[in-house]
């Protein structure tokens, strides 16, 4: 595997001591990784976690104070520990390092997506290296992204990054517990494969996320044709290994045909749709067939939600299942108007429709 940009998502157990604590001995090995694969070439952005692990034994909180304004105080003064930190390992590396804070509702707006994509664009062509977090001190409920798993994601689709490389404190994807002797190591994923009787929903130690959050995010992004890498961050040399040596680590999911930039965009944005769209299941069958065939009305069996041209709206099965997400070529009276009518515009176009 031959790659020229990656994405490598470093969780917060990977950077912590077993107390919590930053990890400086190992982050500076993960640092003299980051600056070997740039030397060899590769275009790197790194999405961290670890603003509020850094935190942690440096801000006394008052008793009962709620979890929110916990995580905001922690993240607020952590962020700065970390990457006073990273400036000075990087430094040492002859690396400059600049911050990015996002939130979800970034990803949302397109001004905001394509500004974002910019900025990261700029940093790339002058051999910056954009250290990327989610912005904890504004992000709470439902501005939250599930974890910087998906945060990760969504980098890497915008960049169109060749691979993901998520940084775990595990090996990989296990058939049982990882701890339980007689559990195995799945070395690769496909997309036929069904993990979920493997996958368990605990959550790390210090982040938000799980195994079980990393598989979803894994498997959407490879749908889009990026291969993604689940490994053990603690182990030496982890991340030369995968990317220089081409030597096998972790758990790899296969990435599917390469999609266009517009269709990886609306992969990851079916949160933000306005509208449902329920299908027959002849539509189904047509929409998910091998064939570029769009989506029309007259296999559209009913609508919710309201929604204007150039809308997202989610796409549903006759069982009531989300199949994929597209942008809208009308509003919603109009196409409660067509519905089940042949010889009608597409609702959504393909060049617009993505489909799980």
């Amino acid at each position: 595997m031959k790659y020229s940009r990656v994405v490598v998502k470093i969780g917060s157990n990977v950077l912590a001591t077993e107390e919590g604590l930053p990890d400086e001995t190992h982050i500076a090995h993960l640092v003299e990784q980051i600056a070997a694969l740039r030397n060899c070439g590769l275009q790197v952005l790194l999405v961290s976690s670890g603003a509020v692990a850094s935190a942690r034994g440096r801000v006394q909180l008052a008793d009962g104070t709620d979890q929110v304004t916990r995580r905001q105080v922690l993240a607020a003064v952590g962020q700065i520990q970390l990457l006073q930190l990273y400036h000075r390992l990087f430094e040492q590396q002859g690396i400059t390092i600049a911050q990015v804070l996002v939130t979800k509702d970034d990803f949302r707006d397109r001004n905001h997506y394509f500004n974002i994509k910019n900025c990261f664009s700029g940093l790339l062509q002058h051999h910056i290296l954009p250290i990327i977090n989610e912005n904890d001190v504004v992000s709470v409920t439902e501005l939250m992204f599930t974890d910087n798993d998906e945060l990760a994601g969504l980098v890497a689709s915008m960049m169109d990054a060749d691979a993901l490389l998520i940084l775990s404190n595990v090996e990989g994807i296990y058939t049982g517990h990882p701890q339980h002797p007689e559990s195995r190591l799945i070395e690769e994923v496909s997309a036929e494969m069904n993990l979920s009787r493997f996958i368990s929903t605990e959550k790390s130690g210090f982040g938000r996320g799980g195994m079980l959050t990393k598989t979803n995010i894994a498997r959407r992004v490879a749908q889009l044709g990026i291969g993604v890498h689940i490994v053990n961050g603690k182990r030496p040399h982890i991340l030369t290994d995968v990317l220089l040596q081409n030597l096998h680590r972790g758990t790899y999911f296969k990435p599917h045909k390469k999609v266009s930039g517009i269709k990886k965009r609306i992969a990851h944005s079916r949160d933000f749709a306005k509208g449902k769209v329920f299908l027959n299941q002849g539509a189904v069958d047509a929409i998910t067939s091998e064939r570029a065939i769009s989506l029309l009305p007259v296999g559209v069996t009913h609508i919710e939600g309201q929604f204007e041209k150039g809308d997202l709206v989610q796409i549903y099965n006759p069982q009531g299942e989300l199949i994929g997400v597209g942008v809208a070529q009308y509003g919603a009276e109009k196409a409660k108007e067509r519905i089940g009518k042949k010889g009608q515009k597409p609702l959504v176009h393909y060049d617009y429709l993505f489909i799980e």
